[in-house]
């Protein structure tokens, strides 16, 4: 079994409005895109300015401008929840990484991530786009207690704004940049455990969503929200049966757009109370955005909760966690 000892997140200062999206003369307003995703404001890590002037026409030069590098916002991200876990750098024994976005090819991403923290740990990047985070802690799950170190970080940094295409209104309203971090062990016990993990993919689909080598992003958007809703409704029906029968529990999706959110909610019967998400304030923020969520909440946890967190993402792959709490005794 996994313990998760702090969870952490960390989103850029520059904010998207629907304001924004409307003064760069793309055809769409405050009032279109809230019908259609429900997002009010987005973070970016790259230049407002530049937005504005260039549209990031040219995707390549978005890395050179961002504000943020992955492994940066990934050091904020880490620190919030190294904090939370009560360590330090130090006492990390692995770092793993997966983004959407790397900000480069080479080295592994959770290398450049070990070196902004000053930690010295075996280093690799598992990335499946926006399930990264559900299938980090599976693929965790499966190893051998036995062989893993006492304390392992996982990190999810993505800039994806810097692969949108500002003049696109279908991909310019949906996604902000954000990173979460989470720090988990299999054999130092904590509050909160993971007690289920699953996984999947189709990968017949997996030209549905496509960020191409130096390129924008690129999705089949119908074909993709079909999918998201069904597999998180399969999803959730799965989980299910692994509560306790009748236990409540938060609900928390893949921060895709507040319109599937709600229709997963209405068919699966999760009031809005127990569904916990940030998609409205954030936007879509890849593999980042439902582990962010449960951090935003991390203080909210009480003995007994369970939480249901169902990830979808490019590939197509999908990714199931329950977490619980424990009891008070």
């Amino acid at each position: 079994m996994l313990y998760l000892h702090g969870i952490g997140h960390f989103h850029p200062e520059n904010v998207i409005t629907n304001r924004f999206l409307e003064e760069l003369e793309i055809g769409t307003d405050e009032a279109w895109i809230m019908e259609r995703v429900g997002i009010r404001e987005r973070r970016t890590c790259l230049p407002l300015d530049y937005l504005r002037e260039t549209k990031n026409k040219d995707p390549r030069m978005a890395h050179e401008v961002s504000l943020y590098s992955n492994a940066q916002m990934a050091a904020r991200a880490a620190g919030m929840a190294l904090k939370r876990a009560g360590l330090t750098p130090a006492d990390i024994g692995l770092v793993i990484s997966g983004s959407s976005i790397p900000h480069r090819t080479t080295p592994a991403e959770a290398s450049t991530v070990a070196a902004e923290l000053g930690i010295d740990a075996p280093c690799f990047d598992l990335c499946s786009a926006c399930s990264t985070f559900g299938m980090q802690l599976d693929m965790l799950n499966r190893m051998a207690a036995e062989k893993m170190p006492p304390f392992i970080l996982t990190v999810q940094p993505e800039g994806i704004t810097r692969a949108v295409d500002f003049s696109d209104r279908s991909s310019a309203v949906l996604f902000g940049d954000a990173c979460s971090a989470a720090v988990v062990s299999h054999s130092v016990k904590a509050k909160v455990s993971v007690v289920t993990t699953n996984c999947g993919s189709n990968p017949a689909a997996c030209e549905k969503v496509t960020i191409p080598f130096g390129s924008h992003f690129r999705q089949d958007g119908h074909a993709v929200q079909g999918f998201a809703i069904r597999r998180t409704n399969e999803s959730l029906a799965e989980l299910k049966k692994e509560l306790p029968a009748g236990r409540p529990f938060r609900f928390i999706g893949h921060q895709a757009n507040l319109s599937v959110l709600r229709t997963v909610c209405e068919r699966a019967g999760i009031p809005e109370t127990q569904h916990w998400h940030n998609v409205t304030d954030f936007g879509n923020t890849g593999s980042s955005g439902a582990p962010a969520v449960l951090s935003a909440h991390w203080e909210e946890l009480e003995p007994g909760d369970y939480v249901a967190i169902c990830l979808v993402g490019a590939g197509l792959t999908w990714a199931n966690l329950i977490l619980a709490v424990e009891e008070a005794t």
